[in-house]
C-alpha cells in the first residue's frame, strides 16, 4: 500500500482500476473502502481509482502541529495529492467530510474537476453541526457503542497510535462548525457536471437542503435514495451503483472535454 507525500503529510492511499481519474474521499473516521465498497468493483472496471486516507485517518499520520480539519486545509491535501500523481484534472467523488473537501476543490479550482459527486453534505451549519457534535463524543461512544470504539481502534490505532481517535473526533466536529461556510456566490462558480444525493433520513442533511445544492451549482442533479440515512450508499447499494453509472455515461463527453481529451483512457 503505497504513500505519497502531499501537503507535508506522508498520505497513505490505494489505487486500482484503468481509465480516467477518479479520486474517492471518504467520510470521518472511515476510509473509501468502505464507505464505497459496495461500488469500486463496478467504479474500478471504468476508472483509476484512487482512495487516499485524509489527514487523521488510516495511514495518514496527523498531529496538532499539521493543523485541524478546515475545508481548505482538507481541500490543500487533495489538491497536492493530485498534483503528486501528476492529476492535472479527475472526476472526484466524496461522501460527507469528503463531500465537504470535494466542494472547497471544486470552488476554487473548478478547472481541475471533470465531475463531481457529493454525498451527504449540506452548506449549511445546521444541523450538520449539532449532529457531529453529539455522535462524535468519544466519551458516549466509549459508553454506548463499544462495538465502533473497538472497529476505530482497529482502524486508526495501527497508523496513529493508541486511541488516536479519541483525540481525531471531537478534533473533526470542532472544526466542522467553526468553519466559514461556502457563500451562495461561490457555490454558483461550481462548473463541472454535479451529482448531490442523499439519503431521505439523513439526520445532518435535509432532503430540501441537498435540493437547493443542487440548484445552486451551474450543472447540477439531485438524487434522493430511499429510506436511507446518512451512509446512503452502503444503505441502498443498487440504486446508488446504478445511478452512479448513470451519471458517468451522461456526462462522458462533457467530461472529456474538462480534461481536454477526445478518446477513452486506458490509464492515468
Amino acid at each position: 500500500m503505497p504513500t505519497i507525500d502531499a501537503n507535508g503529510l506522508q498520505t497513505g492511499y490505494d489505487v486500482s482500476g484503468a481509465g480516467p481519474p477518479l479520486i474517492l474521499l471518504h467520510g470521518a473516521t472511515s476510509d473509501a473502502a468502505r464507505d464505497f465498497r459496495d461500488q469500486l468493483p463496478t467504479l474500478t472496471k471504468a476508472f483509476r481509482c484512487y482512495t487516499p486516507d485524509a489527514r487523521g485517518h488510516g495511514r495518514t499520520r496527523w498531529d496538532t502541529a499539521a493543523g485541524g480539519f478546515s475545508a481548505d486545509r482538507l481541500a490543500d491535501d487533495i489538491l497536492a495529492f493530485a498534483d503528486a500523481l501528476d492529476l492535472d484534472t479527475f472526476h472526484l467523488l466524496g461522501f460527507s467530510l469528503g463531500a465537504m473537501t470535494g466542494l472547497r476543490v471544486a470552488v476554487r479550482t473548478p478547472e481541475r474537476l471533470r465531475t463531481l459527486v457529493v454525498v451527504g453534505i449540506t452548506v449549511d451549519r445546521e444541523p450538520r453541526a449539532s449532529v457531529a457534535r453529539r455522535l462524535m463524543d468519544p466519551v458516549r461512544i466509549d459508553r454506548s457503542d463499544p462495538k465502533w470504539a473497538a472497529d476505530l481502534a482497529a482502524r486508526h490505532d495501527p497508523g496513529q497510535g493508541e486511541g488516536a481517535w479519541r483525540a481525531l473526533l471531537p478534533a473533526i466536529a470542532r472544526d466542522v462548525a467553526a468553519q466559514s461556510l461556502l457563500t451562495p456566490r461561490e457555490i454558483r462558480t461550481i462548473d463541472p457536471p454535479t451529482l448531490v444525493a442523499v439519503g431521505d433520513r439523513d439526520p445532518f442533511v435535509p432532503v430540501d437542503h441537498a435540493w437547493r445544492l443542487s440548484r445552486s451549482v451551474l450543472d447540477g442533479r439531485l438524487l434522493v435514495l430511499p429510506d436511507a440515512g446518512h451512509e446512503a450508499f452502503a444503505e441502498r447499494p443498487t440504486i446508488a451503483t446504478e445511478a452512479l453509472g448513470t451519471f458517468y455515461r451522461s456526462t462522458e463527453a462533457v467530461a472529456r472535454r474538462r480534461a481536454g481529451t477526445t478518446t477513452k483512457e486506458a490509464t492515468a
